[in-house]
């Protein structure tokens, strides 16, 4: 008796130990799959993947046939795209141009459900290039910020090689997702910097990017938009779900933006920019869900296959900065996939006819601009 009382104690303390460290597990889940991403190497000592080379096609995860080369049949702009994070790390700061998961998430989720809407407007250019990992967004570390910044070279390399090569004078337009929308807004205005260059541009859209409203600012070269029939300005917001000014405080509270001098910093007290996608413009009323021309889950289509649109799907709001969405119906527009997956864009588009819509009205006003003059 007293034996089999010992083994009772001994059996509960074990479940009781168990029990104790799944609950542990549990609260600290994200810290302990965090340190998995960590390349636990400093950045000064770092030895980044081999560059691309942008002469080459592989380099490029879409490009035209014919790229140098402008036909009846091609639509009258460009687009260039960088997307965002498809690289989740572990050893690396900075993802090897081939990484062949990181690409597969690329070609499945990202560039459907993403470049995609833009794909009747312009030829689609969209360069490989040393993306921050994933675990570059999870800290505000000097290392990770060395990470998203080094990023950057390769995506100027790719933008400068297309215009010497490729672009020939024509309607640009500049989309970025993510990562690749804190790249493009640094891009964007240095594009517009260049008064040829900003006379071509029919538009910025940064999507699920923080950005400063004063960098693009309604008296700056290179202002945030204000109505959809315009050009030559900025779409940009960052999105939560619902009204919980706690989460809103959490998503600037780890923005980081770039200063004048080039460097990654926290968006501290400033402003940021909020266009709302469903009507083009900066406006802080409601956009019923009514007006929200189609969502769409591209994800597994092969490219060039338009999804199918779930119209009416959400409505959205301007609020401090912050776009607040409601809880799309459908279900197929929900997080999904691995921890990992789930902090990266979402495999769906919740404005992806709106998107479209934007960017077909945008064109339309600059190329009036341009048969005025």
């Amino acid at each position: 008796m007293k034996t089999w009382g010992l083994k009772r104690i001994v059996l509960a303390a074990v479940a009781l130990v168990a029990a104790l460290m799944a609950i542990a597990v549990f609260v600290w889940r994200d810290d302990i799959l965090e340190s998995f991403l960590d390349p636990k190497v400093p950045y000064q000592t770092y030895a980044p993947p081999r560059p691309p080379d942008y002469s080459r096609k592989s380099d490029w995860a879409l490009i035209p046939q014919n790229p140098a080369q402008i036909t009846a049949n091609d639509p009258p702009a460009d687009v260039f795209f960088v997307h965002p994070t498809t690289f989740d790390g572990g050893d690396n700061w900075n993802s090897p141009i081939q990484q062949n998961e990181s690409d597969e998430l690329l070609n499945r989720v990202m560039l459907p459900n993403y470049a995609g809407p833009f794909e009747k407007v312009g030829r689609m250019f969209a360069p490989h290039y040393r993306q921050a990992a994933l675990y570059a967004f999870l800290t505000l570390h000097d290392d990770a910020r060395d990470a998203r910044t080094f990023a950057y070279g390769d995506v100027a390399a790719a933008f400068k090689y297309y215009l010497q090569h490729f672009n020939q004078d024509r309607p640009i337009i500049l989309v970025g997702v993510e990562q690749g929308g804190t790249l493009v807004a640094r891009l964007a205005r240095e594009t517009a910097a260049d008064p040829q260059l900003r006379a071509r541009l029919v538009a910025v859209y940064l999507i699920d990017t923080v950005v400063p409203r004063d960098a693009f600012a309604p008296t700056s070269v290179l202002p945030g938009c204000t109505r959809r029939d315009e050009s030559t300005c900025v779409v940009a917001w960052d999105q939560i779900f619902g009204d919980d000014p706690d989460a809103a405080k959490r998503l600037l509270g780890r923005a980081l933006v770039w200063d004048d001098q080039g460097a990654l910093v926290t968006l501290g007290a400033r402003a940021a920019l909020c266009v709302n996608p469903l009507t083009g413009s900066e406006s802080g009323a409601l956009a019923p869900a009514r007006e929200n021309l189609g969502a769409a889950n591209a994800t597994g289509l092969e490219w060039g296959v338009e999804p199918a649109f779930l119209p009416h799907q959400v409505n959205a709001r301007c609020v401090d900065g912050v776009l607040h969405v409601s809880r799309p119906r459908s279900p197929s527009l929900r997080p999904s996939g691995s921890w990992a997956d789930r902090k990266k864009a979402p495999d769906y588009n919740l404005f992806y006819a709106d998107l479209q819509a934007d960017a077909k009205a945008r064109l339309a006003a600059l190329q009036a601009i341009q048969a005025a003059r």
